[in-house]
């Protein structure tokens, strides 16, 4: 990370005492976090600082490593330099989602934080970044290697997802808000109920959509999203009951889970139907009026069944 905000920085590897007493900023080494003098280790008995101590206010109690010290004292700077014409007003909600969704499992893996509290996890996750990286240190079996071009290619591998991270957030993530406010704003242009959403065109919607639904106490509750797909066919899509869940708020109707054209629109009457997912969590028709229409009978049907 802070070789992005200083390109010229000098890196030396090493544990020696004396070497590091010399260093301008020591990371991961010397057994002290000190950020007034620039040291930035975890691995010291009674550390225990998240980012909720870090920075106050912010939510996060993951254990940080040093990667996540890091990038509380410099994260910000970091970002600012990436994206120099950044807007201001999007540099906090950068911050934390690039937290959140990458330094932070950088932070859990090595303190060895299982991602489950409790129980056996459903499945483990080994293609994480942390597991990319270790793949330049040495093999067992591997008997001629340099071990600081390894760790060069390691730094710029890593460094490279971090930026390519920021980038995305910055120039994607982040303008796609405005696409979710203004179609939570005109759902009432799409059915008098206001639970059908429609979006001008598909973005990262989930997270933005949760955090304004709930900044604008929307009630009721929205229950279907429109948009057009890559091939400009229509998509009416069930919203999960919060952001990442498989639980939906309201499937599309159980008949028609699992059917294809005909079959579909011989089950629910509405022509120019594609498929419905066995989840009932999408579904599909050729035009926008089909997909609408798709959304408000399955709607009525299920308050119907309630």
């Amino acid at each position: 990370m802070l070789k992005l905000l200083y390109p010229n920085l000098k890196v030396v590897r090493s544990r020696d005492y004396d070497v590091l007493s010399k260093c301008d900023i020591v990371i991961d080494v010397g057994g002290e976090y000190d950020p007034s003098k620039y040291r930035f280790d975890h691995h010291q008995r009674g550390f225990n600082h998240s980012v909720s101590t870090v920075i106050p206010g912010k939510p996060w109690t993951t254990k940080l490593s040093s990667a996540g010290l890091i990038y509380c004292h410099f994260g910000r700077e970091i970002i600012k330099k990436v994206v120099e014409d950044l807007d201001s007003n999007s540099l906090e909600p950068i911050f934390d989602k690039l937290y959140e969704g990458f330094v932070q499992e950088i932070d859990g893996i090595d303190n060895g934080i299982e991602l489950a509290a409790n129980g056996e996890l459903n499945y483990r996750i080994t293609t994480n970044l942390s597991a990319r990286v270790s793949h330049f240190n040495q093999k067992w079996n591997e008997k001629s290697f340099d071990e600081w071009a390894a760790f060069e290619k390691a730094v710029e591998y890593a460094g490279g997802e971090f930026k390519e991270r920021i980038l995305y957030l910055v120039n994607v993530w982040w303008p796609a808000r405005s696409l979710v406010e203004k179609a939570i704003e005109n759902r009432f242009q799409v059915h008098p109920t206001g639970e059908i959403i429609e979006l001008e065109t598909f973005c990262p919607w989930e997270e933005h959509f949760f955090q304004l639904e709930k900044q604008m106490k929307i009630n009721p509750a929205i229950k279907y999203l429109l948009f057009t797909d890559r091939n400009g066919d229509w998509r009416v899509r069930a919203v999960p009951e919060k952001s990442g869940s498989f639980v939906l708020r309201l499937p599309l109707h159980e008949t028609w889970r699992g059917l294809n054209k005909e079959e579909l629109v011989l089950a629910n009457g509405i022509e120019g139907s594609n498929f419905v997912h066995s989840s009932g969590f999408i579904g599909g028709n050729k035009t926008k009026d089909g997909a609408l229409k798709m959304a408000v009978k399955s709607l009525e049907l299920n308050k119907k069944n309630e």
